[in-house]
């Protein structure tokens, strides 16, 4: 595939590396001579793109931040190399279902955007299939990773990848690399993502012929885990598998360590994040993930990105953020092949994006709208995530 005007800026933050921030943007032209001038296209002056993801105070911290920081460098990169400009009319979800069918609906019918992106949790995603298909809109969530969900609309895409392809390649490279025979799973039964997850998992034990001891189940926002800790405990496994969302995975490995459970025992967290990591403090070490992203990745932009959101925020970006920053790439490199900003168009343009290079390597579509790239398992030494092969 042909690299449009607004992917190959991934490649000028490459060149200059020493860019940093949106207070730096003013050096590219200074930096790089000549600076490249976009063609002339048949795409409006400003292109409007709904943004639904979680502010409130639980999730927020959590999620929502480092997505709307993702969403807004790669914006705010974008908009400076001088193609169309990116506006996001950005809706609080709320971290439910009815906060996110309530920021759809104004979306489509307020505000009349025909792209909404963002869209943190299976749960929601689930739910806003039928609004998604019925009003022929564009939804490209950059997190929401359950198995199954964008085969729910043609308009449905997602970045991350999804939980049965992400859980079975970790199953096997650890089980190869560890291999334990006694495991205990534990996850959120009414969470769609921590649901599908698990399920992946346990089918991926089975088939290698592992002994799941016990598997015990919460409810999202539950704050004492120490019952299903303890029989997991009691079960003797070598290994337990933790599908649940961010505030609940913390707790469980900080629980579980204070409870009893030693070391040696080995905490397996899809999707674990530093964020994750620095809560849990001493009860995360050790602990592997499956996950799409890696800071120290050489993929094409990537150490850029790193540079830039850390000079930008002062803070390390996570997986979220970094999903959410190649997701307006894809879609800006999608929007530009399309030359329209009609939901149809673009949803074709998105289901054509093959072998496109973004920082988390070369991205695809698969049929149904899922994302195809290499996933990665990573482990924590010294509160930091390293290669885990």
């Amino acid at each position: 595939m042909s690299i449009s005007r607004f992917t190959k800026f991934t490649y000028v933050l490459a060149i200059g590396a020493l860019i940093v921030g949106l207070s730096a943007c003013d050096q590219i032209g200074q930096l790089l001579v000549p600076t490249p001038t976009p063609p002339e296209t048949g795409l409006p002056g400003e292109i409007i793109i709904g943004v639904s993801l979680p502010l409130d105070d639980t999730n927020g911290p959590l999620y929502g931040l480092p997505m709307k920081r993702g969403f807004e460098l790669a914006q705010a990169e974008l908009n400076h190399y001088g193609g169309p400009q990116i506006t996001f009319i950005i809706e609080d979800d709320q971290s439910t279902i009815e906060g996110a069918k309530a920021a759809f609906n104004k979306l489509i019918h307020q505000d009349g955007v025909s792209i909404i992106t963002g869209i943190t949790f299976s749960t929601q995603l689930r739910e806003l299939a039928p609004i998604v298909e019925e009003n022929g809109v564009v939804c490209f969530s950059s997190l929401s990773s359950a198995a199954g969900l964008s085969a729910l609309s043609d308009f449905i895409f997602r970045t991350g990848l999804t939980t049965d392809v992400l859980n079975p390649n970790g199953v096997k490279i650890t089980l190869e690399k560890l291999g334990y025979q006694r495991v205990a799973l534990i996850y959120d039964d009414i969470d769609v993502y921590a649901t599908s997850s698990n399920n992946e998992i346990s089918k991926a034990l089975v088939a290698n012929g592992v002994d799941i001891v016990t598997t015990q189940t919460f409810q999202t926002r539950e704050t004492d885990f120490s019952a299903q800790l303890t029989a997991i405990m009691e079960a003797n496994p070598e290994a337990i598998f933790i599908s649940a969302l961010s505030a609940d995975m913390a707790q469980i490995m900080i629980q579980g360590r204070e409870i009893g459970i030693p070391a040696s025992v080995q905490l397996i967290v899809p999707d674990l994040t530093g964020i994750e990591v620095a809560i849990a403090g001493k009860a995360a070490e050790g602990a592997i993930t499956f996950t799409n992203w890696r800071a120290t990745a050489d993929t094409p932009g990537n150490q850029s990105f790193v540079q830039n959101y850390r000079a930008t925020y002062d803070i390390e970006p996570d997986s979220w953020a970094a999903q959410s920053y190649a997701t307006l790439y894809i879609l800006a490199e999608a929007i530009t092949n399309a030359q329209s900003t009609e939901a149809t168009a673009v949803r074709d343009a998105l289901a054509n994006i093959m072998d496109l290079d973004t920082i988390l390597g070369q991205f695809s579509f698969n049929e149904v709208g899922d994302a195809v790239y290499d996933p990665i398992v990573l482990t924590v030494e010294n509160g930091e995530f390293v290669d885990f092969e």
